[in-house]
């Protein structure tokens, strides 16, 4: 998404909250349908999301809309659609420097494992060196670009090196499979999926480069006039994410739907995240590194002020209850 169009959205915003007003009380959500967000479909589902809002008196009614990716939640926001969003680093960075009045206000979870370069299961590559000249694909834009990025510099290689391909990380797996590339960076639950039917192996993930950060990100609207819930919210989604800790099985038939996974493999791919939704130092840091391969590839124009952008003070606040 580019500057010129998100200004449009916005600037139509207005028009377009005309036709579908939004209600005083309604409090409204983008995420997607995927394990890395487990815990706001948990917290939703159990009514924890309710009952943290009760707690100070706010009587919202919680509207959860899904999206197949993060640029289109960026749009969303820019429209005037939503008040919090779950989305990867990079777009809630690119939305950022595009001009979105958002701020980050917690960690959606973390994971090393959950996102991976895959390559099919009889391929002969061994090693991200052996890339040089293949045809590697992935959904550019996305947390994985950056991954993609860190394997081939393991392996003396930069982007100039391979034969790029965009695709949607769902369709990675079924080229791999055909052959018509050579190798994949994508992310849960498509990794473990197409691990248990023998079908892809793991060439690299993000052990020790990349941590996987994924975010929720606020309207600062909202966080100015209604910083209590904001709270609330981060408080119901961590009483999600210790549920998914505690009790994965339990976890996993409650939200086998909402992230289009079945139980068996999605206690998996649970163990693979940390949901906790705290920014940590080191969260911070890597958001920073993500944003500078961003500016260094061309994917934002503008700056991005991490330390800015990641609103801690009301994260610590709602940790701390």
């Amino acid at each position: 998404m580019n500057i010129a169009k998100l200004a449009v959205l916005a600037a139509t915003a207005f028009s377009l909250a005309l036709g579908s007003a939004q209600a005083a009380d309604e409090l409204r959500i983008a995420s997607q349908p995927i394990p890395s967000y487990a815990p706001i479909f948990l917290a939703n589902k159990k009514g924890w999301l309710t009952e943290e809002l009760a707690k100070i008196g706010d009587k919202s009614a919680i509207k959860l809309a899904t999206f197949a990716a993060g640029p289109p939640i960026n749009e969303s926001f820019a429209a005037g659609q939503q008040d919090y969003g779950f989305l990867g680093d990079t777009p809630a960075i690119i939305g950022k420097s595009a001009g979105l009045d958002t701020s980050l206000i917690g960690k959606a979870s973390v994971g090393p494992k959950s996102l991976a370069v895959l390559v099919a299961a009889n391929s002969a590559l061994k090693s991200p060196s052996e890339l040089k000249g293949r045809k590697v694909a992935v959904t550019k834009g996305s947390y994985a670009h950056h991954l993609l990025a860190l394997v081939l510099q393991q392996g003396g290689l930069g982007f100039g090196d391979i034969e790029l391909i965009n695709l949607p990380n769902g369709d990675i797996p079924g080229a791999l499979i055909a052959g018509s590339i050579d190798a994949g960076a994508v992310w849960e639950p498509v990794i473990t999926k197409f691990e248990s039917q023998k079908a892809v192996r793991v060439l690299a993930d993000g052990t020790g480069i990349k941590t996987g950060v994924l975010t929720i990100v606020a309207a600062n609207d909202v966080i100015k006039k209604k910083p209590e819930q904001v709270k609330a919210v981060l408080r119901a989604y961590a009483r999600a994410a210790e549920y998914i800790r505690t009790q994965p099985r339990q976890a996993a038939e409650e939200v086998t739907t909402e992230v289009n996974l079945a139980p068996d493999l999605l206690v998996q791919v649970f163990a693979k995240f940390d949901y906790d939704p705290s920014l940590r130092d080191q969260d911070i840091s890597e958001l920073k590194k993500s944003a500078e391969f961003m500016k260094s590839i061309g994917l934002i124009k503008t700056d991005v002020d991490i330390d800015a952008f990641a609103d801690r003070s009301i994260n610590k606040l709602a940790s701390a209850k």
